[in-house]
């Protein structure tokens, strides 16, 4: 048996610093109400070689769990494969969220609410518990480990994504990494406030999003797939042995989103598919309601490709129904 629990604490992390290797960490993020440690698990791969220092992240959002399975799996290929440099790999940064099911960091503060922790990249050291958090991953973990960055998430719970990756194609390396992906979708993102791949972006650091699917339900060919696409990204920087795969654009590259939401409460059945192209004025899903009633039905409001639609019937008024990329 493995006593992950042996592994060192650390509370700051220069991969500079270390042999090459395997090396396997704790890292103190923060304290609980009791004052016992939050602790993330931190694996880092190092070459002999010097090279590109590599940063993967996961489970920002605590139910997005094909990041976390496809950052662990990327754990358990990369030692066999390193060339050079160095791949740091956080695979579940919201560990509250995780324990809970919840997207949101939880905290024991009173005062406090559920928190999305991609709204307050990078953190305040002075700020409520959920910043202080991110300010100490961001500035003891994140940032001084990182030349260039992959950020691992899926849909939300409900909801539906393909293999489906952000970047801002005005930085030529994030639409490089993007296009290596080979994902099913590609949108050009010029960043939000807030969110870790805005923030590594304007610190210098090329990062794309990756969307490995659905929440909380466990997708092994998507899962399989963002990990050969994270290899070819690092076979790309020299990171990992292997043939230089070609950068093609990907089939759907697109650079606004339509979100189709419900009118009211009830139970709504989609129309459509994943990936399927619709035209303006056709049909994406109806409504029922408690009765089994027809209440409602909801129209393209665009020319576009459906890259989201709920897999939960109970949607409520604001809920999405369909999400389109044009």
């Amino acid at each position: 048996m493995i006593e992950s629990e042996n592994f060192p604490t650390i509370s700051s992390l220069d991969v500079e610093t270390l042999s090459a290797g395997l090396h396997q960490f704790w890292f103190k993020a923060s304290t609980n109400a009791m004052g016992i440690a939050v602790q993330l698990p931190v694996v880092v791969a190092k070459a002999e070689k010097p090279g590109p220092k590599v940063v993967i992240t996961a489970g920002v959002h605590g139910d997005e769990l094909n990041g976390v399975l496809t950052a662990q799996e990327l754990i358990r290929h990369l030692p066999d494969v390193l060339n050079a440099g160095s791949v740091t790999i956080v695979p579940s940064i919201n560990l509250s969220g995780i324990l809970n099911h919840s997207r949101d960091f939880h905290s024991s503060d009173p005062d406090s609410s559920p928190a999305n922790l991609n709204r307050f990249f990078p953190g305040n050291p002075n700020g409520d518990t959920a910043n202080r958090y991110l300010d100490t991953i961001w500035t003891q973990l994140l940032k001084p480990n990182g030349e260039i960055a992959i950020d691992l998430h899926t849909q939300t719970r409900g909801a539906t994504y393909p293999l489906y990756v952000f970047a801002d194609f005005r930085l030529e390396q994030a639409l490089k990494m993007a296009r290596l992906m080979e994902p099913d979708v590609i949108l050009n993102d010029p960043g939000d406030h807030g969110v870790l791949e805005t923030v590594w972006n304007n610190s210098g650091v090329p990062c794309i999003t990756v969307e490995v699917g659905m929440g909380k339900v466990t997708q092994p060919e998507l899962i399989e797939r963002a990990v050969c696409g994270i290899k070819q990204i690092l076979v790309n920087q020299g990171v990992i042995e292997g043939e230089s795969p070609n950068v093609t654009p990907c089939d759907i590259e697109g650079k606004e989103i339509i979100s189709v939401r419900a009118n009211k409460g009830g139970f709504v059945l989609p129309q459509v598919t994943l990936l399927e192209g619709v035209e303006k004025g056709q049909l994406l899903a109806v409504q029922y309601d408690s009765f089994g009633r027809m209440t409602d039905s909801y129209y393209a409001p665009n020319n576009g490709t459906v890259i989201s639609y709920n897999v939960d019937s109970l949607r409520e008024a604001g809920a999405l129904v369909v999400r389109l990329i044009r």
